[in-house]
């Protein structure tokens, strides 16, 4: 692991760093923000997953945690969203929304992704490896949120997840990309077109399909101009209505889909998600 920049902030530290992951075959960049601790303790761990077109960056610069991360004493770590680098496959006309900036949280299947395009795997098992050998971290604490797409995967990783992440929650999440443009691009782009396997990768298919967590947290702006076609919150309202899931949907009047949404309301995540970490 290779350190990019470090940075004190709220007497913690907020660091870049780099590394070679096997699993996406490039190197991978991603941010964590380690609160002021007592030597040797072990920490609560809260994973942010970013949307479409968005690096580690976005969060690191625009979210910000880091007051209330020092308060509360949580590790927040931000990842890349696909991998990247020379060699690695791009949407033929190098559109925002599939390819590079828009890996979807899945491990592809179909060529040319499927060698490079291993998120799933990486947020799942590689990173959180890397960062319970070199950070102060508690792994028996973990939570996850995310935006838009990063929405996406922290809803499906937390509900494939339930033991392992205490808290889940979103900022205007994709909550079924099965039934929206976005995902009939992406999900046959990567894992081919067996809808099955598209399931796995579905918040409103898993809770369908018997998926449960003790509850979720979801904001999401009322001037979002991708909230009609995009992200349909009322699907994934019905499904936890259906699956006895306790759902907290507030919608945002005003708010749009930037970070000037998530920062307003990321205080409420991490106070929620603190709780639940103990």
């Amino acid at each position: 692991m290779e350190t990019v920049s470090t940075n004190v902030a709220h007497g913690g530290t907020q660091g870049v760093y780099k590394h070679a992951s096997k699993e996406t075959g490039t190197e991978m960049t991603f941010s964590v923000f380690v609160p002021p601790h007592a030597e040797g303790a072990k920490l609560p761990v809260v994973w942010y997953l970013s949307g479409l077109t968005c690096t580690h960056a976005n969060v690191t610069e625009k979210g910000e945690y880091r007051r209330l991360c020092a308060e509360l004493g949580l590790i927040f770590v931000a990842p890349d969203t696909s991998p990247r680098g020379e060699g690695v496959a791009d949407d033929a006309e190098k559109a925002y929304d599939f390819g590079l900036g828009a890996g979807f949280y899945v491990d592809a299947t179909e060529a040319p992704f499927a060698k490079n395009y291993r998120m799933w795997s990486y947020v799942t098992q590689a990173l959180p490896a890397l960062v319970a050998e070199r950070f102060p971290a508690d792994m028996q604490r973990q939570s996850i949120m995310g935006h838009s797409m990063g929405g996406h995967g922290a809803l499906t990783i937390g509900l494939t997840f339930p033991d392992r992440f205490k808290a889940v929650s979103a900022f205007a999440p994709i909550v079924a990309p099965s039934q929206v443009p976005w995902g009939h691009k992406a999900l046959p782009g990567y894992l081919g077109d067996d809808k099955a396997a598209w399931r796995k990768h579905d918040a409103v298919a898993l809770i369908e399909d018997g998926a449960k967590v003790d509850g979720l947290l979801v904001d999401q702006g009322e001037a979002d101009n991708f909230l009609a076609e995009q992200l349909k919150p009322q699907l994934l309202e019905k499904a936890c209505a259906d699956a006895g899931i306790p759902l907290t949907l507030r919608l945002q009047p005003g708010y749009d889909h930037s970070y000037y949404f998530i920062s307003s309301f990321m205080e409420d995540h991490l106070r929620w998600h603190a709780e639940r970490l103990g």
